[in-house]
């Protein structure tokens, strides 16, 4: 693993640290299908404007994975696809795009707050704040809310220590830097427990999403002279394994653990009408230039994308672009 030295980064510009000061609700939410670093980023956020007084709706379009149930106030993250969010501040995590909430009605805000550290953001906030140096949102929510004054409760620390281990793989991702270093260290300080989380993130599984392991792996391609493992989640898969859509969850990454692999398909049909494609890589392999053609987008060792053309057709033209980026 190689550890980057400490990124300029992009601060908190001041329209946005007004926006989250002022009165009226705030509604809070990340992408549809949400993981450790979109609810990490919610929560957190929740906790430290809650502790500035303002009256905050945490929201998602998906349920988060059941395992994160266990965190504190998760109780409070309301599960919609439509709100009525007339004349509030929206605070929206890591999603390119509003559309990628799944949640229709928050184009009606007074106040769109974008927070995202992925190439390909479209810009649709009211206030933006990107910085693609960052390996996960919670390190900007984290500098967010130091601007804001908020000292970090143990609540805040495990939040923001959670969405950093499930982005950068335990810290494995090619993003990490001095700065990912530096939230762990002030997330421990501030009272999460590095040990609890990490189990809660992943060793709390179902024994469904242990036989869906095991059939995906089973079921694994190799291409590109044993270099490309292509995963494909149908239906059916679920079916054998009695598992659901939301157990998916860092599985992309179980190919990884054969030296010989460079990068990593999966590809899943489990949503009707919809192709859902992850792309991940190791070292130069670049995956976010092959999101890209598809309309996707992410990090160059971490993307992905979705299309309504079927899993055949996708995995047809997908799999050359593949192999030219590993070689």
């Amino acid at each position: 693993m190689t550890v980057r030295s400490e990124p300029a980064g992009v601060p908190p510009p001041l329209s946005l640290i007004e926006a989250l000061r002022a009165d009226g609700p705030v509604i809070l939410c990340g992408h549809a299908r949400p993981d450790g670093d979109s609810i990490g980023s919610v929560m957190a956020m929740a906790a430290a404007l809650r502790a500035l007084g303002r009256p905050v709706r945490t929201i998602c379009s998906d349920p988060a994975p059941a395992a994160f149930h266990v965190f504190p106030g998760m109780e409070a993250l309301e599960i919609t696809r439509d709100v009525d969010a007339t004349g509030a501040t929206v605070v929206v995590m890591e999603s390119g795009a509003l559309s990628r909430t799944g949640i229709t009605g928050l184009e009606r805000a007074a106040v769109v707050v974008n927070i995202d550290h992925h190439l390909g953001n479209s810009g649709y906030g009211t206030v933006t704040w990107f910085d693609e140096t960052a390996a996960a949102c919670v390190e900007m929510v984290g500098e967010a809310i130091d601007a804001l004054g908020v000292p970090w409760s143990t609540a805040i620390a495990t939040y923001l220590y959670l969405g950093l281990l499930t982005d950068t793989g335990g810290f494995r991702h090619s993003h990490i830097s001095a700065r990912s270093f530096d939230l762990a260290r002030r997330s421990v300080i501030a009272g999460a427990d590095p040990v609890a989380i990490g189990q809660v993130a992943f060793d709390s599984f179902s024994l469904a999403r242990v036989r869906l392991i095991g059939a995906l792996l089973h079921g694994m391609q190799l291409d590109a002279d044993g270099r490309l493992a292509v995963l494909t989640l149908t239906p059916e898969v679920h079916v054998t394994a009695g598992s659901t859509p939301d157990e998916t969850e860092g599985i992309i990454n179980m190919p990884f653990t054969a030296q010989e692999i460079r990068a990593v398909c999966l590809l899943r049909s489990d949503e009707p009408g919809l192709t859902r494609v992850s792309l991940r890589s190791k070292g130069t392999v670049d995956v976010r230039s092959v999101a890209q053609q598809f309309g996707g987008g992410g990090h160059f060792n971490a993307s992905g994308f979705t299309t309504t053309d079927g899993l055949d057709e996708v995995r047809a033209a997908l799999l050359p672009l593949m192999r030219a980026a590993i070689q």
